[in-house]
């Protein structure tokens, strides 16, 4: 299943979006977010659903509005590994390749803002500001995943929950903020199911359900259901994280 809705944005949509001073379009002034405008669409996708299929063509790339993005690859036996997670503000694509390096699905409810291949490609060389935050952009996704290495290589089954946990804490759904002031508690959703969560962590379900009950029998987290949760002692759950 693909994208259930696609329309072109309001005239002055990305002056007033709120994620425009923290995605690659923040390099473009005004007058060049026009450029941008004229050829963005959005795209919505029902979790579950695939976004981009593992060596087909994706003929856009986009910037993630709402909601998370899961990244597969596909082993010769075929199982799959997650290989990461994308988050609003976050880049989905690769600049200059034609197919698509992973399967993408969306792990939430999904909103894009996209830009047509060709047509993007051409702003970036038109505005040379904007490839240099790409390519920031690109460098960040590789430093994220080369600490994803270490957590999956050194770190204990408690720190690799913590960890996961923490990162939702700074990233999972930038365009509405955690439901608490900076004082309080920060409640978010999983993104992941147990499962999910296990395969990413390189952990077994088991591992991980025990690993959350610890943490909330510490008072570091609590469960609002089975998909919430509320994270009292953030400075704990980095510590506990490994830092």
């Amino acid at each position: 299943m693909h994208a259930t809705r696609q329309v072109a944005p309001s005239m002055g949509a990305c002056q007033t979006c709120g994620l425009r001073h923290r995605a690659v379009c923040a390099a473009l002034n005004d007058t060049e977010l026009d450029d941008l405008q004229r050829i963005s669409h959005r795209k919505s996708f029902e979790a579950g659903t695939t976004v981009a299929l593992e060596g087909e063509p994706m003929d856009y790339f986009a910037n993630i509005l709402n909601g998370v993005v899961k990244m597969t690859k596909t082993l010769a036996d075929g199982r799959q590994q997650i290989v990461g997670l994308l988050f609003p503000t976050d880049f989905l694509g690769r600049a200059f390749v034609t197919e698509a390096p992973y399967r993408a699905e969306a792990a939430t409810d999904l909103e894009l803002c996209a830009f047509p291949h060709s047509s993007f490609e051409q702003l970036l060389h038109k505005y040379p500001q904007l490839e240099h935050r790409l390519l920031e952009s690109t460098l960040s996704e590789l430093d994220t995943a080369r600490e994803w290495m270490l957590l999956l290589g050194r770190k204990t089954a408690e720190e690799k929950v913590a960890s996961f946990l923490h990162l939702l804490t700074k990233r999972a759904d930038l365009s509405a903020p955690c439901n608490a002031n900076q004082d309080g508690p920060l409640r978010f959703p999983l993104p992941l199911t147990r499962t999910d969560m296990a395969d990413y962590l390189g952990l077994t379900i088991e591992t991980v359900s025990r690993q959350i009950t610890r943490l909330k029998k510490q008072g570091v987290i609590s469960l609002v259901d089975s998909r919430t949760i509320e994270v009292a002692a953030l400075e704990d759950l980095e510590d506990i994280s490994g830092g």
